[in-house]
């Protein structure tokens, strides 16, 4: 039996925490980007009512297959450029 090492296992722990967010392609005018927007429901801090967040990240897309529309499931990375630190896991839907 070959034992695992505890660098080993420290890398993969820290690669199961990697943030994963889903959200919609709002932009493909880039090469190998594209604008991700994605929404979260927050709940105001005195008033309580629920309001949508909507973030923007720049995300990695090697192959050139996102296009305006799509849902697209997207993980942290190591920083790619200046803003890029995100990349595309998989295309969930593709847009109409």
């Amino acid at each position: 039996m070959s034992e695992v090492h505890p660098e080993q296992l420290a890398a993969e722990r820290k690669r199961a925490l990697r943030k994963v967010r889903t959200g919609r392609v709002v932009s493909d005018k880039m090469e190998k980007t594209v604008i991700v927007q994605v929404a979260d429901l927050k709940s105001h801090p005195l008033y309580k009512k629920v309001m949508r967040q909507r973030t923007r990240f720049k995300v990695h897309d090697e192959s050139d297959q996102c296009q305006v529309g799509d849902l697209v499931r997207i993980m942290e990375t190591r920083p790619i450029s200046r803003d890029k630190r995100w990349r595309v896991l998989e295309v969930v839907e593709k847009a109409r």
